[in-house]
């Protein structure tokens, strides 16, 4: 039958819609482990006190018209940071911009995308630094068949007490430094193991009514922990090149970090760790992040170039408490 349907309609593209894969920021827990702290240079050093000479019981009885009892504290100022700056940029070619069609933003296209890069490489800086063995103090290594020092991996809801095993490794922490850990980080899969685990399930059922069934929330299990947060990471990255068949994993393997970090951070204030953001780079942001747009006229293209300038410290390995392949 003439007229044909493509006769009479071109297809265009939807104004309202568009698909692109961007990853909700919230994801991203690089900056809510540890305390951020803006710095004006790019490098300098700060001072660490050593611990125990301020847990000492050292005070002594004071005889009349004799000198009180005293004492030292040492302080090492040779810890330093060092602001690396990471980068990446997505040229808008001008011909690519005259012939976009609505609703593509190529402009906004680009911050997003190069934001987005930015934020993986600072997650997956965090998690090699951080949610790996050897770094912490003490390692525990969840095992199907544990061994001495091994742990029953989380996922084995038959012979497996993460409750038990999160406090104890809390009093470690705090009976080594005087703090108790307050935060909590896991993988994805970690948690969605805990969200089902009858130990933590129990705890909370409690409180359902009828049509509100009782919820295994982050907020909830950080309470029966005495915790002031439970974070996961839940970013995921893609491993392989381009062209090549995407390979998807989360950012935040099959581990967990109990760690005290400092509330708010300041002088002689302990913590984990710290991330050190250089913001005296002209344009950056509290976080050490700029994003910058300008011409390549040789290329006929503008350049939409983002930088993230930071350090991610370990401070005091003592605060910290690591499990790895805790679930199978």
């Amino acid at each position: 039958m003439n007229p044909t349907a493509s006769d009479v309609h071109v297809n265009a593209p939807l104004t309202m819609i568009s698909v692109a894969f961007l990853q909700n920021q919230d994801a991203f827990i690089a900056d809510k482990v540890f305390p951020n702290i803006p710095v004006d240079k790019q490098s300098d050093r700060f001072f660490t006190y050593d611990r125990g000479d301020f847990n000492r019981d050292e005070a002594r009885v004071r005889a009349p018209g004799a000198e009180s009892a005293g004492g030292d504290y040492r302080i090492d100022n040779t810890p330093s940071y060092f602001a690396n700056v990471w980068a990446w940029h997505k040229d808008v070619p001008d011909q690519i911009r005259a012939n976009a069609d609505v609703p593509l933003n190529l402009d906004m296209e680009a911050t997003e995308f190069v934001t987005t890069k930015l934020l993986i490489r600072k997650e997956a800086k965090f998690v090699s630094s951080f949610m790996t063995t050897s770094v912490w103090t003490t390692d525990k290594t969840g095992a199907a068949s544990p061994t001495t020092g091994q742990l029953y991996q989380w996922s084995d809801y038959t012979n497996s007490d993460p409750l038990s095993d999160v406090r104890a490794g809390a009093t470690v922490v705090h009976k080594s430094t005087g703090f108790r850990p307050n935060k909590l980080v896991l993988g994805q899969e970690v948690w969605d193991k805990l969200v089902d685990h009858p130990d933590i399930i129990d705890r909370v059922k409690y409180g359902q009514t009828a049509g509100r069934p009782a919820m295994v929330s982050k907020e909830a299990v950080a309470q029966i922990l005495e915790l002031d947060e439970i974070l996961v990471g839940s970013a995921i990255y893609n491993s392989a090149a381009e062209t090549v068949t995407n390979s998807h994993a989360f950012i935040t393997g099959k581990t967990a970090l109990l760690v005290y970090s400092a509330p708010r951070p300041g002088l002689m204030t302990p913590s984990g760790g710290y991330t050190f953001s250089w913001k005296g780079m002209f344009g950056a942001g509290s976080n050490g992040l700029r994003i910058k747009k300008f011409r390549i006229e040789k290329e006929a293209s503008d350049r939409v170039e983002g930088e993230m300038a930071f350090d991610q410290k370990l401070i005091s390995a003592n605060l910290g408490y690591f499990f790895t392949s805790i679930v199978a």
